[in-house]
């Protein structure tokens, strides 16, 4: 045989079939040879079929359109894994998921038959099951060691009595589906995707079916924050617990830092200059490495910042820091200005470990009765700020967000709305009536022309009292023309937009007339008795 006929060649099945074979190269991660392959059924017009279905196959090679491997699911993911340059926790999580849910229902697919249906079932599944059931029962065991699944034994009691049974608790229990929630399946879709983008690259498969596949859509983000009586309770009962840890969750609670960060906290991190407010530094977090050891790494967006301190958190980090000195003066030591701020140890040598941390913060939260977690407190700082109108860029530079804002905006999207609501009232108030549908300025119902005492007033509203107390004291007569509005601006020290405000209260309750390229003229009319004894009489003076 030769090579042509090597590359190219059609056998003969024994269920007499053709099998067209066509030389495709060599496949990058078996190094094998690859081969298209296609079988003709038996037939009149098999020899021409046979013969179009190798002109197809060869054109696929010619044109690149080819898959170039048989690899696995799998073994792309194990060779993705290698060169993702992500987090070290971030990796673990993916691994996580790929373990438990990806690799089971996908990881011996052919990455050249895996296309947009076979996704989408998947996503569908891992919405509807999270064990991947299909249906089945069976009992969920409450550990994989050997164990009694229903510890009673002579002694019975209602069943699905958890409250009052410790053993209804813990007895193993019929299976019931639960599906994963939506960000969970859509890191999944992303653990997919990118995989799929880097086959593209090395051109493993043509085309990544994952592009096109239904994935799960963004979850609402829903954060729960404390309330201010809450979040005084929570800390005046961690400081009676113990100072250092009071002194940990108002500083938490002031700067918004991760907990893996807060943890990390050295107190060469705090910057203090004479007659100035202290200036923390965040530059590191603590982690779990692969051995479930704490380690150090960088901040979540690799990128340090810098808190300016009030001076009541200067006072807490102060009193801690003297607390922590403590020990190295009653035996004549340098203080370990390197260490830890809230550490496990009295030399500062070793930090708080991150798990205890939280699992504290649960037992303080539910002995006071608040359905509320350590993260929280993070968004009561965000949250806080965003209603005290901080710009998006100030709050988000604090947290340590990154995209200039984009993670806080799409974070606390419900927390800036509420914020902007009420931030939309002022604006009304300064405006000038609104006109009608024929182009007249509304007449004013009630107008408030209030009082020159009272303190509450509007700058319009106090121009056109005193306007108002010049007609009725007959210092303005009708047919007058009023002052200009740029003099009454300079009068009042207000601005011209204020002024011409004032004016349209007066045109709006009858007393003014308006004129076109000319000063308003003084009308007394039908309209202006009937605003009569709604506000108060001033005379028209000017001001200090």
């Amino acid at each position: 045989m030769d090579r042509s006929t090597s590359f190219r060649q059609i056998d003969e099945l024994p269920s007499g079939a053709l099998r067209v074979r066509v030389y495709a190269g060599i496949d990058p991660v078996s190094k094998r040879r690859l081969d298209l392959t296609e079988a003709v059924p038996a037939g009149p017009r098999q020899a021409k079929l046979a013969d179009q279905a190798r002109t197809r196959l060869l054109n696929q090679v010619d044109e690149k359109r080819n898959p170039k491997t048989s690899a696995s699911v799998d073994q792309l993911i194990a060779k993705y894994f290698e060169v993702i340059d992500v987090d070290t926790q971030t990796l673990r999580g993916y691994k996580s998921k790929y373990e438990n849910h990806i690799k089971p229902l996908l990881g011996s697919q052919q990455l050249t038959r895996l296309d947009i249906e076979m996704l989408d079932s998947f996503y569908s599944m891992l919405r509807t099951c999270r064990t991947h059931s299909r249906g089945r029962k069976f009992i969920e065991h409450r550990t994989d060691r050997p164990h009694q699944c229903d510890e009673h034994e002579d002694d019975r009691c209602l069943r699905n009595n958890p409250q009052n049974c410790g053993r209804c608790r813990r007895m193993c229990k019929p299976h019931k589906c639960r599906g994963l929630s939506a960000s969970t399946i859509r890191q999944m879709h992303w653990i997919l995707s990118g995989a799929l983008d880097r086959a593209v690259v090395w051109k493993w498969i043509s085309v990544n079916p994952a592009e096109q596949a239904d994935k799960p859509g963004l979850p609402i983000p829903n954060p729960q924050p404390p309330t201010q009586d809450e979040i005084a309770k929570l800390i005046l009962a961690a400081w009676d617990e113990d100072p250092d840890w009071g002194s940990f969750l108002w500083l938490k609670t002031t700067t918004g830092n991760r907990r893996g960060e807060m943890c990390a906290l050295r107190w060469t991190d705090r910057e203090r200059q004479p007659g100035e407010p202290s200036i923390l530094r965040v530059a590191r977090a603590l982690y779990y490495d692969d051995d479930g050891k704490l380690a150090e790494k960088d901040t979540k967006t690799h990128q340090q910042r810098g808190l300016v301190l009030d001076p009541e958190t200067d006072t807490v980090l102060d009193e801690a820091e003297a607390r922590a000195r403590e020990p190295a003066d009653v035996v004549s030591m340098d203080f370990n200005s390197a260490g830890y701020m809230f550490s496990a140890v009295p030399d500062g040598s070793r930090p708080q470990d991150l798990t205890l941390v939280s699992k504290r913060y649960a037992r303080l939260a539910k002995r006071l009765g608040i359905d509320t977690s350590i993260k929280n407190m993070r968004h009561y700082n965000a949250t806080e700020l965003i209603y005290a109108n901080h710009r998006l860029g100030t709050v988000a530079a604090r947290l340590g967000h990154g995209g200039g804002g984009t993670t806080t905006l799409k974070v606390y999207t419900a927390r800036v709305s509420e914020a902007d609501q009420r931030a939309a009232g002022p604006i009304t108030g300064r405006k000038p009536p609104r006109p009608t549908l024929s182009g007249a300025v509304e007449p004013l119902k009630a107008p408030t022309l209030p009082s020159t005492t009272d303190d509450d007033v509007q700058p319009y509203q106090r121009i056109a009292a005193d306007l108002r107390g010049a007609i009725d004291s007959g210092i303005l007569s009708p047919g007058d023309r009023l002052p200009p509005e740029a003099k009454l601006a300079a009068r009042y020290g207000v601005a011209a937009s204020t002024a011409h405000r004032a004016m349209a209260v007066l045109v709006a309750a009858g007393l003014v007339e308006p004129a076109r390229g000319k000063r308003p003229t003084l009308v007394l009319g039908p309209l202006a008795k009937e605003t009569e004894g709604l506000g108060d009489v001033v005379e028209l003076r000017p001001q200090d």
